[in-house]
């Protein structure tokens, strides 16, 4: 009896697995056959100026602020404080290195001190490839006539990540320290990154208005998460073997944390540090939209006026800061592990050298302030110049000789793929795909996904966007299908081939250091200004993520199983279909989480090019006042689609595992 207790289970255990599927598959026809027979009933649909009374309601709660924030106490003595410290701050830095101040006509430092500095910093925290990097990239702002714009964004950047680590790094140590806090941390943490990059810009701008200051704010909420999450995880990392033996010796409670846990988690610590200035400078950049100065705004003008060659230049050197930024942080990290191993012996015939190049950089920066020659970029920007120009010849070309392809794949995959599943989600009765969404999260993760998938959708109902959130699904949807295909086919290619692996994964991790704007320019000169153009960027800005985590899943696959499907006559494909991916289920199923929340965060940044639906809402909420309270609801209708594929997916993750 025993032994057929044992067989029985894994056998209740595949059937309960294999039933899924078909229930999904049962579920799907069921809303098919209803939707051709309820099509076009009640579908709460809304024109673009039309407004609910929630939308209303919130106009008028943004016109009381107004009228308000100068009488009300709450603003006079909390949120216009924090507002005018930030703006004390982010002034301040700007006046250092890209505004001027006062009588002065030049910044504090001007170019050849900034590029002094940013060589010397590079160098010491780094290596002299990386400071060359650093001052090479500098030198190209100036040359392509951005010096100013890129000055801007380092400022707001710097000025955010030195706010985010003021908070992140003690909450996450506390977290670290305190299983009761990680606890409470982590739900907001979850909820604060999977929430896309537009959805924090209209709520703070009800309380701090637009401008630097409100932009530095949001980039602060929005890129203090990694810094939490990492030091946290920093900490526990150490060695339990470790701390004991520095409690034996009879340390204290910050003797233990200041000489054993912070400095054995420096090197972790410092990629935190490294992910929290990769998100501000995301977040800096879309801030254009709330009118925040530097790279970003000269690319959402681009962007809107459809000036690909201009918008090409600037998102440019956007991508030359994040690479500069990327690789200075990461040698960072690297030197912090090397001098930690060595015990410091490495760093003792760089002494004198890091004095030498230290007095030379305090000479170029006082030359920098002291002269106009050396404060203001030298050049009118030609280089700027001849670059935009290439890629509006570039684009001209690529329009004139390749519309008929471009055409043809964007005709193919909108009428084939996009339209047929937009016109099912947009035209059946609301509560049909309502039903259809519990179900699927219930059978997928769970019933705590099922209730989570029916709160949202009836929060979703609740904004009076529901037409515009169903757009904008249909257009995640299709766009995490494609992302799926590609991870899966260079996922598995790079988890069975370790050549692979080292010829994609650099080119995966750069990609995954761009801003999600760099992503919107090529594809706007390619299809144009189309909801289409929005798809592809998503999938390109998704799918790295989404191809390492299949291919660590399929590499981390038993070799012996392996081994043992081919000594039992399987060939690669069978491999592959019938054992490498059935057990990297748990990778594929937190991959299509993955690629959902970074499609969806691309996918409404792709209003500004056309894309409708729910980005376009909140892009107009903040150029039209009158459409301010429907672009505040559509934010919140994006955080509703957020949670719900998150929480889903998460849930999936964990049942594959199980």
């Amino acid at each position: 009896m025993a032994v057929v207790a044992k067989t029985t289970a894994p056998v209740a255990s595949i059937r309960g697995k294999a039933s899924r599927p078909v229930v999904v598959a049962a579920i799907l026809i069921a809303w098919l056959v209803l939707f051709a027979v309820l099509r076009g009933r009640q579908t709460l649909s809304l024109a673009a100026a039309d407004l609910t009374g929630l939308h209303r309601w919130l106009n008028e709660v943004n016109d009381t602020v107004g009228a308000g924030r100068d009488s009300n106490p709450l603003f006079l003595y909390f949120f216009n404080e924090i507002r005018l410290a930030i703006d004390t701050l982010v002034t301040f830095v700007q006046s250092l290195i890209s505004q001027p101040t006062g009588s002065r006509p030049v910044p504090q430092v001007g170019w050849l001190g900034v590029v002094a500095l940013t060589g010397y910093v590079s160098w010491a925290v780094g290596n002299w490839r990386v400071a060359l990097l650093a001052v090479a990239g500098f030198t190209f702002f100036g040359l392509q006539g951005l010096w100013q714009e890129s000055m801007d964004t380092l400022a707001l950047t710097l000025s955010a990540v030195l706010v985010a680590l003021l908070i992140g790094i003690p909450l996450g140590v506390w977290a670290g320290l305190s299983d009761r806090f990680n606890r409470i941390m982590t739900p907001f943490l979850d909820f604060m990154q999977t929430m896309p990059t537009f959805v924090y810009l209209a709520p703070l701008t009800l309380i701090f208005l637009i401008g630097g200051a409100s932009a530095v704010i949001t980039t602060v909420i929005y890129a203090a998460p990694p810094a939490i999450r990492i030091t946290a995880h920093a900490i526990r990392s150490v060695p339990r073997t470790t701390v004991e033996a520095a409690e034996s010796l009879g340390t204290t409670r910050s003797q233990e944390l200041v000489k054993v846990l912070l400095p054995m988690s420096k090197r972790t610590v410092v990629m935190g540090v490294n992910q929290t200035i990769m998100a501000a400078l995301a977040m800096v950049t879309i801030a254009a939209l709330i009118d925040a100065p530097g790279l970003g705004k000269t690319v959402v003008q681009a962007l809107q006026s459809l000036d690909v060659g201009t918008a090409f230049n600037a998102g440019l050197a956007i991508v030359v800061m994040a690479i500069v930024l990327d690789r200075v942080t990461t040698a960072a990290a690297a030197r912090t592990e090397t001098a930690r191993s060595a015990g410091g012996r490495l760093l003792t015939w760089r002494r004198p050298l890091l004095a030498a190049g230290g007095m030379v950089t305090a000479v170029l920066v006082y030359l920098s302030h002291s002269y106009v020659w050396a404060a203001e970029f030298p050049g009118d920007g030609s280089v700027g110049r001849h670059i935009a120009r290439a890629a509006d010849a570039v684009t001209t070309w690529l329009q004139d000789h390749l519309s008929g392809v471009t055409n043809a794949l964007r005709d193919a995959l909108t009428n084939g793929l996009l339209n047929p599943f937009q016109t099912l989600l947009t035209d059946s009765p609301w509560w049909l795909v309502g039903v259809t969404l519990v179900a699927l999260g219930a059978v997928l993760g769970g019933w705590r996904a099922g209730v989570t998938a029916g709160v949202c959708v009836g929060l979703l109902v609740g904004t009076g966007l529901w037409s515009d959130g169903m757009t904008t699904l249909a257009s995640t949807a299709v766009a995490t299908v494609l992302v799926m295909l590609l991870g899966v086919v260079f996922g598995v290619w790079m988890g069975r081939s370790p050549l692979a692996d080292r010829l994609v994964r650099p080119t995966l991790d750069a990609a995954q250091v761009m801003p999600p704007f760099v992503y919107l320019v090529p594809f706007l000169a390619l299809f144009g200004a189309t909801r289409f153009t929005a798809i592809v960027a998503a999938v390109v800005y998704a799918a790295p993520v989404a191809i390492k985590i299949i291919a660590d899943g399929v590499r981390n696959v038993p070799e012996t199983t392996v081994e043992a499907a081919t000594s039992a006559g399987c060939n690669t494909w069978q491999i592959i279909t019938k054992v490498q991916l059935p057990m990297a289920r748990g990778a594929l199923t937190l991959a299509i989480n993955q690629g959902l929340i970074y499609v969806l965060s691309m996918v409404v940044v792709g209003g500004l090019v056309g894309a409708g639906a729910l980005g376009y809402d909140v892009v107009a909420g903040f150029s039209q006042g009158e459409l301010y309270g429907k672009g505040l609801a559509a934010g919140l209708a994006i955080v509703l689609l957020g949670v719900m594929f998150d929480r889903i997916t998460q849930a999936a993750a964990r049942r594959a595992r199980a």
